[in-house]
């Protein structure tokens, strides 16, 4: 594995990379050689789902779906929203702990004992740290559950206009789902992993609901007997309930796809073109969007969202009073930020026995809100979105696994450390935003 920047830099025809310090280049770079996307076409698995595999594989794929999958469009429109720089000295400085020693965070993250693609911060609204050491800026690569939060900044800002009344039960929306297993389940139930059904995600057992699911929307390996299409098998799901609804955090990209088909049936599209009518249309992001859609163009709203990382750090901007770097029309209001912060249900995690110290809540998708203000989602490799209101600051990382995981020293808790070593001293720890108009 590559232990220097100049071994980082020598890898770029598989991994990509930018040099640490180096951001957006005026000159194009490609991410890969020919010999190179060719090779790794070859080298997907062919007995199993191809995101069974780690290390440099799993790096390559992550950043290529688009080459694996057909994907959906979420358009963007108008001038782009330039982001000043301002950079912070204090980040890339941090000192940070690792087993081979402290390093600068700046050394941290391009050193061998980390897999990060690449990262953004953001603080009021402008640049502050950004290095993409194995990756190219311009590449999009899949951000795993962080999509996760999409459907649910849509779903709220249909609530807040009148369209919905997530106290409901979901088949008040979608009478397909009547006779299933989700029957009964409130929409906000769902919004908060908190339906109490037995389809945790489970990416081993092919006979589990979950899997089951996977299968059907074209995200796990499919055997002759998966099931058709996501729609038909969440109408006939019959699963056991380990909970009442609403009692209990049960994590599941099943009901983030019952979200997004709500949003389609809601908005009477599908799921892609809402997000780019209600959001994306509207952040001067500097490209398209995508999600894979494998199956009848069904799109991945789990997990399979592919963006440039500054794009989906525009998004992150909107929950922050630096929202009009982006947007001269407020998007995601500050009711819906307040509402973030203080709404949410601690007994849902806490029946989970999943409470982590400072973590007062999980609540619309997201995984963690902490009393600092700190809202977190996180996703399944090494991919994160961190937005803190207070602090007028976004985070935006993508990584990946090594063949050896226990080799690598995970960014998301260094990260949380950085941010809160250099932006959490400068405002009173409170839980509630400041002016956001």
């Amino acid at each position: 594995m590559m232990r220097t920047t100049l071994l980082l830099l020598s890898a770029a025809p598989l991994l990509g990379g930018v040099a640490a310090g180096q951001s957006q280049s005026a000159e194009f770079q490609p991410a890969a050689s020919l010999a190179t996307v060719q090779r790794q076409h070859r080298r997907l698995p062919t007995d199993d789902i191809w995101w069974t595999v780690n290390g440099p594989d799993m790096a390559w794929n992550f950043k290529n779906l688009h080459q694996l999958f057909p994907t959906v469009n979420v358009y963007r429109n108008g001038p782009v929203a330039e982001l000043a720089h301002a950079p912070m000295a204090k980040i890339a400085d941090y000192p940070i702990d690792t087993p081979e020693g402290t390093l600068p965070f700046a050394d941290f993250i391009a050193s061998d004992q980390s897999t990060a693609l690449g990262l953004v911060i953001l603080h009021r609204g402008k640049i502050a740290f950004e290095r993409y050491p194995r990756m190219q800026p311009y590449e999009m690569p899949v951000i795993w559950s962080v999509a996760k939060v999409l459907p649910a900044t849509v779903i709220r800002i249909m609530e807040e206009r009148g369209e919905i009344d997530v106290s409901r039960p979901v088949e008040a929306y979608l009478p397909e789902v009547g006779n299933s297993s989700l029957a009964g389940a409130s929409v906000r139930d769902i919004l908060d992993m908190a339906t109490g059904l037995d389809c945790a995600d489970d990416y081993e057992d092919r006979s589990s609901c979950y899997y089951r699911y996977a299968m059907a929307i074209g995200d796990g390996w499919r055997t002759a007997d998966a099931p058709d299409n996501p729609y038909d098998f969440v109408a006939s799901l019959k699963a056991s309930r380990h909970a009442p609804p609403g009692e209990r955090f049960s994590y599941s990209g099943l009901n983030t796809f019952v979200l997004a088909w709500l949003v389609e049936k809601l908005a009477g599209m599908p799921f892609q073109d809402a997000l780019s009518r209600e959001i994306w249309f509207h952040i001067g992001a500097e490209s398209n969007a995508s999600y894979i859609a494998p199956r009848y163009g069904v799109a991945v709203t789990h997990g399979g969202f592919m963006a440039r990382l500054r794009d989906l750090a525009r998004f992150g901007l909107l929950f922050t009073p630096s929202h009009r770097t982006v947007s001269d029309t407020r998007i995601v209001s500050e009711a819906q930020v307040a509402f973030l912060l203080e709404e949410g249900n601690p007994k849902l995690l806490a029946n989970a026995g999943a409470v982590t110290p400072g973590v007062k809540h999980n609540i619309y998708q997201w995984d963690a809100v902490f009393a600092d203000g700190t809202l977190l989602k996180g996703g399944w490799a090494g991919q994160g979105l961190i937005v803190n209101p207070l602090w007028d600051v976004v985070a935006v990382f993508t990584g990946y696994f090594k063949d050896d995981e226990s080799s690598e020293v995970a960014l998301q808790p260094k990260l949380l450390e950085v941010l809160r070593g250099v932006f959490g001293e400068s405002l009173p720890d409170r839980s509630a935003p400041g002016p956001m108009n």
